[in-house]
């Protein structure tokens, strides 16, 4: 089974309101003394951001409100040796309104998701008021220089395309030559030295350079989904930088990618039922009125697709992989489960336009068709990231317990066996491992997680808070991540108080 990627959805950033002109700029509040910086990386830490306009920066589809500001700064591909070629990271920003505290530095996760849009993100509350609100691009991501790139547009599309491949031996082979053939083309196009570089690791180091480049003595950062991997990560190596970390959609450092694909596949699960249980009580439910027979329902209108696309405006067509993508990306938040029942009312009736929108909005398809470069990001930071599972008989197993994890997901064709996942090839050594987080010195911080959270599930913010001595805000609902998006005034408040103020949530706090 493949793994699923957990982010944040564009949906809610996109749907923002502007702040309100003619406001005033009052004066800031008075800053902390300045961290030294290493003395090799002093030329990088006391870089001038020369802010302009944001032509060039995103795509045509971002939508950058007009008093919002894009900028790149430089910072060095290789931490180890600081005189050789640099990385620029485009940053954007929003300058706050009123007596300003500092920078509001935010990530919608992926990772590989674009983060410029971000700085729109709290408008008309105390944030965008006492904050610039600052996005960035991580290092090889969107707009960010040099670019991650693996294959063409028209790659993607011939992929995407492909009937997928059954585990047999046969089938497995062929995976594994289509994963070294996507390894080498992301090694020729990206280059070995950069893609070695693109991780977490590296990441929470252009972090901290930004941190100082806006002026500010410590950190103030709103993190998503994978967002929140970077903010953990930046409170191990830099606890005496931090001010404030929210964390929301928590993933948990000392899982193994195993143990976060079963995770993450029961996650699926879970919500994949609350949308049942929603959809059954309504009389155009094409999955029918009876919630135990609703996965059996389910797969009859999917596994046809395996031999036979069925056809959509767009001459591509829906074929069985996109069918399943545009369903999980429905499955992020509740707010898309009525697309999603459109989806499956189509493919009832022999048309897929709908889920392939969904398959498109997931993989970062543009309507001129081209493709961000989310997916090849992903791949490459994970593989980075993250352990090699080179044991045959686990990947077998975990392709198993994914299936039992996740029935709606189980295409039926289970052999006890699996092809190694794309990272077993991969042209540059990981440099993280799975760890308990062990902070000293570090302040109050804030996990945020959700109860039916399908992409980054409960109980993983539960564990990471504990790591980081956190206060965790519960939230009871259906969807991956929820601060700041309107759909919750109860975490949306605790969230800013702290950030604002750095009142503590309430112990408990459940919304």
């Amino acid at each position: 089974m493949a793994f699923v990627r957990s982010r944040r959805g564009a949906l809610i950033v996109t749907a923002l309101a502007l702040v309100a002109a003619g406001c005033t700029v009052g004066k800031d509040e008075p800053k902390g003394p300045m961290p030294a910086p290493p003395a090799d990386l002093a030329k990088f830490y006391s870089q001038t951001i020369e802010w302009g306009g944001c032509a060039g920066f995103g795509t045509k589809d971002d939508r950058f409100p007009p008093n919002a500001e894009c900028a790149r700064i430089s910072v060095p591909v290789d931490y180890a040796a600081p005189d050789g070629p640099t990385a620029q990271i485009a940053v954007s920003r929003i300058k706050a309104t009123g007596k300003r505290i500092g920078s509001l530095l935010m990530n919608p996760g992926g990772p590989g998701e674009s983060g410029l849009t971000m700085s729109g993100l709290g408008n008309r509350t105390a944030l965008a008021e006492r904050f610039d609100r600052v996005g960035f691009d991580p290092r090889g991501v969107g707009s960010s220089t040099p670019a991650i790139v693996c294959e063409t547009a028209q790659e993607q599309d011939a992929e995407r395309a492909e009937p997928p491949k059954d585990n047999s031996p046969a089938g497995i082979t062929a995976a594994e030559d289509e994963n070294r053939q996507y390894a080498d083309r992301c090694a020729a196009r990206t280059g070995k030295d950069f893609l070695a570089r693109v991780g977490t690791r590296e990441v929470v180091q252009d972090l901290d350079v930004l941190r100082a480049a806006l002026g500010d003595a410590k950190l103030t950062y709103l993190g998503y989904s994978y967002g929140t991997k970077i903010g953990s990560a930046y409170a191990e190596k830099f606890p005496a930088h931090v001010r404030a970390l929210v964390l929301d959609g928590a993933i948990d450092s000392s899982q193994d990618p195993v143990q976060e694909s079963l995770r993450q596949a029961a996650g699926f699960q879970k919500v994949f039922n609350a949308y049942v249980a929603d959809c059954v009580k309504k009389d155009d439910c094409p999955l029918g009125t009876d919630k135990t027979q609703a996965v059996s329902r389910f797969r009859a209108l999917v596994n046809p697709l395996w031999d036979r696309p069925v056809p959509t405006t767009d001459p591509r067509g829906l074929g069985y992989g996109d069918a399943l993508t545009g369903v999980r990306q429905a499955l992020y938040t509740n707010d898309l489960w009525p697309v999603l029942t459109l989806g499956l009312s189509e493919l009832r009736d022999g048309r897929g336009d709908t889920l392939l929108q969904l398959a498109d909005l997931y993989d970062g398809r543009r309507d001129d068709g081209t493709y961000s470069n989310t997916t090849d990001a992903f791949t490459a930071i994970r593989c980075v990231d993250d352990p090699r599972i080179t044991d045959r008989g686990l990947t077998g197993r975990q392709d198993a317990e994914y299936r039992k994890a996740a029935p709606f997901l189980d295409d039926g064709r289970g052999t006890g066996a699996a092809p190694l996942d794309q990272c077993t090839v991969w042209p540059v050594p990981n440099t993280s491992e799975p760890h308990r987080i062990s902070v000293a010195g570090l302040p109050k911080t804030v996990v945020v997680s959700t109860t039916e959270d399908p992409a980054t599930p409960y109980q993983a913010g539960v564990d990471l808070a504990d790591q980081l001595g956190a206060a965790l805000v519960t939230y009871k609902g259906s969807r991956h991540t929820i601060a700041l998006s309107g759909g919750s005034k109860c975490v949306d408040q605790a969230v800013i108080d702290y950030f604002v103020d750095l009142k503590e949530p309430e112990s408990g706090l459940t919304c």
